[in-house]
Parts: C-alpha cells; sequence; structure tokens
C-alpha cells in the first residue's frame, strides 16, 4: 500500500459508521479519489477542520491498487472556505463548484487545469469578487475542461463575455453588470448542458436561479 501526501481540495464528504467519513476529494497529482477519515467525527479528530467543504489541505492517505477507498491519515490545512460560507450567495456558489467538480472529473485522472481554475474561483471570491462572474467563469471552463463544451448559441454580448472569459484570468475580466439578467443566457446554456452529462440534476441550480 503505498503512502502519499497531495495538495488537494475536499469535494464532499459522507458519514460511514459510527465516526468515520467517506471523502471525495480531488488532488493535484492523482486526480479524484474517494478514501475513508477514520474517527473524523471525533471531537478531537486528527483532521480538524480540514475535511470541510472545499477546504485546500495536503492530505496524507494511503490508496491500494485497484482498491475504490483509500485510507487518509492526516492533513494540514492550507486555505479555508469558512469565511465565504457565512454569505449565502457565496455559499451556494461553493456548493455548485463542489457538486460540478465532483460529477465531472472522473476518478484518478489527474486534471492540473480544473485544479487551477478551482483555485483561481476561489481566490477571486475572498478577494471580494462578485459571485455570478465567478459561477459562469467555473462553469464555462468546466464544460470545456471536461470535454463536453457546447456550441454556445446565445446573444452577441453573452458571446463576447464567454470569449472573454475563456481569454482572460478571472481577475482580469472587464468589470460588468453582473445581474440575473446577465447571467440567464449564458447560464442556460452551460449548467443545462453539464446536467445533460450527469446521472442526476443538480441540486444546486434551483438555489442559484433563486439568487
Amino acid at each position: 500500500m503505498a503512502a502519499h501526501v497531495s495538495e488537494t481540495f475536499v469535494l464532499r464528504t459522507y458519514p460511514f459508521r459510527e465516526a468515520d467519513l467517506i471523502v471525495s476529494f480531488f488532488t493535484r497529482d492523482l486526480g479524484k479519489m474517494r478514501g475513508v477519515a477514520h474517527r473524523a467525527r471525533k471531537p478531537k479528530s486528527a483532521f480538524g477542520s480540514g475535511l470541510e467543504r472545499l477546504s485546500h489541505v495536503n492530505m496524507a492517505y494511503y490508496h491500494k491498487e485497484n482498491s475504490e477507498l483509500g485510507t487518509l491519515n492526516r492533513c494540514e490545512l492550507i486555505d479555508s472556505q469558512f469565511a465565504l460560507s457565512s454569505d449565502y450567495a457565496r455559499g451556494i456558489a461553493l456548493d455548485f463548484f463542489t457538486e460540478a467538480a465532483d460529477h465531472l472529473l472522473p476518478a484518478h485522472e489527474p486534471n492540473e487545469k480544473f485544479f487551477r481554475l478551482i483555485a483561481a474561483v476561489l481566490a477571486y471570491l475572498r478577494a471580494g469578487g462578485e459571485v455570478w462572474p465567478s459561477i459562469l467563469y467555473f462553469a464555462l471552463w468546466a464544460v470545456r475542461l471536461s470535454g463536453i463544451f457546447p456550441e454556445v448559441r446565445v446573444a452577441n454580448a453573452s458571446a463576447e463575455i464567454a470569449h472573454e472569459m475563456l481569454e482572460r484570468p478571472i481577475a482580469d475580466l472587464t468589470p460588468r453588470d453582473w445581474s440575473k439578467a446577465t447571467a440567464a443566457d449564458l447560464r442556460r446554456v452551460l449548467i443545462r448542458t453539464m446536467e445533460q452529462h450527469v446521472e442526476r440534476k443538480f441540486l444546486t441550480v434551483p438555489l442559484l436561479e433563486a439568487l
């Protein structure tokens, strides 16, 4: 059983047995994986707050070849998204990033660009960036990096936004009034395209549409 330490974003956790968690996590070097964090639900867990949604950590784990679940040993927190979660709209955006990544990323396939995409949109939000540009930027790049980029049949103004998002880092986008109407055109194409390529509908889409 080989031991690894990987830079990681935690995607989801599921209760397992009395005090354990099953963790879905996205590593920079080995792609998306799943593992059991023993005693993670105990008050004095070795994982601390490192298993919260989209926590950026250095994860130490063991993984057997051809095994679906590895064993998580410990994690060292690099960045927490706790401050973002206190704002409702930003919290929903985090849910969407997490859900989309967990559905779209295949297991055990490294994707450096997708890892940097997650890091970029989180840094943008932590710096005070607007919610809708981050959601649309993530959605546009997520479908492109997943190989399901649709034909963008939208209004000219929306097409200009899409092309800009594919050419510039998110922090360098042209300032715009990102209202619900601005987002609706691209959202209809990109989020619905994602839904067609996953096993079930995204839970966060109705919440996003309510923003």
